[in-house]
């Protein structure tokens, strides 16, 4: 008897216990506790936050750009001057001075032209086409160091012209950059090509 009164004991609180579940919970609970109609989902935070970034990335900061477009610059003229100067003083000669002159001409126009536009970070159109310039003189200096490097005879070593020709691909490349990056100079879309493969049927 003390068994079955035991049993009978347990079978009380179980019964007890499975009135209070989860899906006994009346509807007009459910109802209180159901997520606000203004409450901000997961689809609505990725969206803001695409949006916010695409903003950003639309309006660039134009005094990082100066800043970082300006030390370019400069140290593009400062070591165009100083491989120039070094392989000069390798040996110092009227036939020699030649190596002289590209670079003089790249320092002026980088401190003179380029430079004062790339740090104006009040007008945008002038730091792109400060930009342009820079650009333009790291190609010529690039052109410059390939000419000393593809001569038969150079009265100084070529490794410091092979040095000067990184530096100038470096800065076309770095200068460019900035140019697309920010929004500066817009290349052409592609035209959307056809798909080569199957159409998967099942695809919704």
């Amino acid at each position: 008897m003390k068994a079955i009164s035991i049993i009978s004991f347990f079978s009380l609180i179980l019964v007890s216990t499975s009135a209070f579940t989860i899906n006994n919970i009346p509807r007009a609970l459910h109802a209180k506790v159901a997520t606000p109609k203004n409450a901000l989902t997961h689809q609505d935070f990725v969206t803001s936050y695409s949006t916010t970034v695409s903003s950003l990335q639309a309006a660039p900061d134009l005094q990082v750009v100066s800043l970082v477009a300006g030390q370019e610059n400069y140290g593009l003229a400062i070591v165009a001057l100083g491989e120039a100067i070094w392989s000069f003083s390798e040996s110092p000669s009227l036939s020699h001075a030649k190596v002289l002159v590209p670079a003089i001409i790249a320092a002026i126009i980088l401190f003179a032209v380029s430079g004062p536009m790339v740090t104006n970070t009040a007008d945008p159109a002038a730091i792109s086409l400060g930009l342009e310039v820079a650009t333009g003189v790291s190609v010529f200096l690039g052109a410059s160091y390939i000419v000393r490097l593809l001569a038969p005879f150079s009265p100084s070593a070529k490794e410091i012209a092979f040095l000067g020709l990184l530096f100038s691909v470096a800065g076309f490349f770095s200068f460019s950059q900035n140019l697309v990056v920010d929004g500066f100079v817009n290349l052409p879309e592609l035209p959307e090509l056809p798909s080569i493969l199957p159409k998967n049927e099942f695809e919704e």
